[in-house]
Formats: C-alpha cells, sequence, structure tokens
C-alpha cells in the first residue's frame, strides 16, 4: 500500500484574500466551494488586521494537522490515539471559524487515517525492537542485583566487623545505582539484600554490646584496684605492702583488657599510686641499704638478664623466669628518675612481648575459633563447587549470560577461601 499524499501546507494561507474577505460591516466571510460564510468579526480593527486574525486561526488548526501527521510518521504516537486524535481535528474542522482553505484542511485531515495504517507496521515494529531493549535491560540489572545480593548475604555471617561494615555500604551504594526492575522483581531482591544487611548490623551490635558489658565489668575491677593503690600509696609498712602491690598488679593483668583510653587512664592512676609508695620505700631503703647508685647497678645487670628472655623460644619457661626476675626488680630500690624510666622501658617491653605470645598462642589454641575458621572455609569450598556446577550447566544450556555470573560469583569466593585459608593456617602454626 503506497502512502497517501499528505500537505497540509497547501491548506495554509498564501494570500487572505484567495479564502475570505471582510465586509462593510466589519463581519469577515471565508469562502468555500458551496459559498461564503460568515466567520465572526474583529471590532475596533482595520479590515486587514481583522482579516489576519482569521487567517491566524485557520492557520492553528493546519498546524496541527501537520503535527499529528509528522508524529505518526515519526512512530511516536499510538495508532488508536492518532485516529481519536483525527475525531478531533475533524471536529475543529468543520466547526473552524477561519479564514483559509478550508476543503483543503478538510481533505488533509481525511487522508491521515491511510496514514496511520501505513505507519501502523513500522511502529509495532518499533515497539517490539524496545520490548527487546527493554528485556535486555531488565536481564542486566537483574545480574547486576543478584550479584550484589549473593555478595551481601555472603557477608551476613562476617565478623570483620569494620571491613564488611564498609563492603556493605558500598554494596548500598551500588544498589541504588543499579537499574530499576519492575517492582515485584526488586522487592523480592530488595528484601533478601536488606535481611542480610539487618542480620550482619544485628550481630556487630550484640558483638559490641558484648564487648562494652565485658570492658565495663573490667574497668569496674580496675576502679577497685586503683582505689585499694591509692590508700597504700602512704603506707610506710614496706614490705607487707610492697607485697600487695605486686598482688594488685597481678589482679590487674588478671582482670583483662577493657577500652584503651579507660585502660591508660586507671593505669596512670594506678602507676602513679605504686609509684609514690616505691619512691617512698626506696628513699627509706637508700637510707638503711645503700645509694641510688647501687641500685642503678643492679638494675643494669638485672635488666640484661630480663631482655635475655628475647626472642622466646619457650613460653612457659620465659614466663616463670620473668615473673622471678620481675620479683627481683620490684625490690630493687629507688633509682635515679632520669634513668629509671628507661629502665621500666625496657622492662615493659620484654612483658609486652611476652604477653603478646602468651595471648596468640592462647588465640590459635582457641576451639571455637578454629572450629569457626574451618566452617568459613568449608562453606566457601561448598559454594565454589556448587556455582561452577552452575556455571557448567548454564553453559551446556547456552546461557553464556548466567554462566558468567556463575563463574564470576565462583572466582570471588576463591580470593575469600584464600584469605580463610590463610587464617585457618595460622592456627595451625
Amino acid at each position: 500500500m503506497s502512502e497517501p499524499t499528505f500537505s497540509p501546507a497547501s491548506a495554509l494561507v498564501g494570500d487572505p484574500s484567495q479564502f475570505g474577505r471582510v465586509a462593510e460591516d466589519g463581519v469577515v466571510y471565508v469562502r468555500l466551494p458551496e459559498g461564503e460564510r460568515a466567520v465572526g468579526s474583529y471590532p475596533g480593527k482595520t479590515p486587514e488586521e481583522a482579516l489576519a486574525y482569521f487567517v491566524r486561526k485557520f492557520e492553528a488548526v493546519a498546524s496541527e494537522v501537520a503535527l499529528l501527521a509528522a508524529r505518526i510518521k515519526s512512530g511516536a504516537l499510538v495508532p488508536s490515539d492518532a485516529l481519536e486524535a483525527v475525531t478531533k481535528l475533524r471536529h475543529q474542522v468543520a466547526s473552524l471559524n477561519g479564514v483559509g482553505d478550508l476543503a483543503t484542511l478538510a481533505a488533509s485531515v481525511e487522508q491521515i487515517p491511510d496514514l496511520i495504517e501505513g505507519h501502523r507496521a513500522a511502529y509495532e515494529a518499533r515497539k517490539e525492537a524496545e520490548k527487546v531493549v527493554k528485556d535486555a535491560k531488565r536481564a542486566e540489572a537483574l545480574i547486576i542485583k543478584e550479584k550484589i545480593v549473593s555478595e551481601a548475604e555472603s557477608l551476613a555471617l562476617s565478623e570483620s566487623w569494620k571491613t564488611t561494615g564498609e563492603r556493605l555500604k558500598v554494596l548500598l551504594e551500588e544498589w541504588k545505582a543499579a537499574p530499576r526492575l519492575d517492582k515485584a522483581a526488586d522487592a523480592t531482591l530488595w528484601k533478601r539484600f536488606s535481611a542480610s544487611r539487618n542480620k550482619f548490623d544485628k550481630r556487630r551490635r550484640t558483638h559490641f554490646s558484648q564487648l562494652e558489658a565485658a570492658s565495663s565489668a573490667v574497668a569496674s575491677k580496675k576502679e577497685e584496684i586503683v582505689a585499694e593503690a591509692k590508700k597504700l600509696a602512704t603506707s610506710k609498712e614496706w614490705l607487707p605492702t610492697a607485697k600487695r602491690f605486686k598482688e594488685l598488679m597481678d589482679a590487674w593483668k588478671a582482670s583483662g583488657r577493657g577500652k584503651q583510653s579507660v585502660d591508660a587512664k586507671l593505669w596512670d592512676q594506678f602507676k602513679a599510686a605504686q609509684d609514690q609508695f616505691f619512691a617512698a620505700k626506696s628513699v627509706d631503703l637508700e637510707k638503711r641499704q645503700g645509694t641510688m647508685a647501687e641500685n642503678l647497678k643492679k638494675r643494669e645487670e638485672l635488666i640484661l638478664e630480663i631482655e635475655a628472655l628475647l626472642p622466646v623460644t619457650d613460653l612457659n619457661s620465659a614466663r616463670k623466669k620473668f615473673h622471678d626476675l620481675s620479683e627481683k626488680w620490684f625490690k630493687i630500690g629507688m633509682t635515679e628518675r632520669s634513668k629509671r624510666a628507661a629502665f621500666d622501658a625496657r622492662f615493659l617491653k620484654v612483658e609486652s612481648e611476652i604477653e603478646s605470645i602468651q595471648e596468640e598462642q592462647s588465640r590459635r589454641t582457641d576451639p571455637t575459633a578454629i572450629a569457626r575458621a574451618n566452617n568459613v572455609v568449608q562453606g566457601l569450598l561448598d559454594a565454589i563447587e556448587e556455582y561452577e556446577e552452575k556455571a557448567a550447566k548454564a553453559e551446556a544450556a547456552g546461557n553464556s549470560a548466567k554462566a558468567l555470573v556463575a563463574r564470576e560469583a565462583a572466582e570471588a569466593r576463591k580470593i575469600w577461601l584464600a584469605e580463610a585459608q590463610k587464617g585457618l593456617a595460622d592456627f595451625n602454626n
């Protein structure tokens, strides 16, 4: 079917006098094949201005006809909507009070239905192409969001609180930036994604709540130790009080670690009370047992023995020797303050090294942590196997996109597996 000849532009006015006139009484007439028809008047204006006014009314409708035709040809208008517009234009042209080639304009309107039919196939083809593109975009968006959700679900049981929390924030931003799916699909995936985030957040809050409770208990114990230390700071009963300070020191270590800032503040108070007592004790001892120079010599000799414990090869032996040497250390009398600090720093370095090794040994032998690490490794191994099976099935079915997603998921978990196995290996060393 050939496209109809359509040129609404031919209906536009060239010389207005061809299609209308203004009578002496000011009434404007339009010329039609069947005769003239009055279209109105424009009081207070010249005949030329009145005629131009009604010409513009005609041209406005003619432009609507031309615009409708152009939209149909471009495929931008639904055929049913175009037919509805034709009905309206017929009425407009039939009742138009304007000056122009109304017959040609009416004929142009009657050509539009054939124009609609002539472009219906092109319109439907364009809509089908748009649907294909839309479906492809939806499939791509589904892959992106499935990947985000799968990673979030894999992180729900993580105990890397800071790293995982930051990663989940990144995934949330990726979700926001990802293309939208239909409402139902988006809601289903969001529910899974949100559930994973909430599960991790709940576990993290519980973890830090427990830490907070434990830190509060540690602080309470250390506050009691500090209170007693302050009472003992002015004691003149040297031997019993020195022994009690040693017991308080042991109690301090046994109480565990709390918040660093709180521990540091309480330690400063405890240390100040302890130093006050031992300083007074040292002064008294110096008067009765020797000079600070002799004590300095003792410290110089003893610190070498203490430092000789490093590097630690036998923890139990090193702890016992350090305990024995510590007792000797604290029994040494007053030493010149400017030199004592350097010795204390060397002493604390050895003590810290032994404590760190002890803590690391305790961590590596913790059966709960070992079991948890094994579970993580096994879980990742199972997940990798499952995704590789999915990829193989997808490839066999010719679904390369699905296979790619499964391969990427498997590769990501291989990276996590390497880290998990490294962590598990630490327990075995």
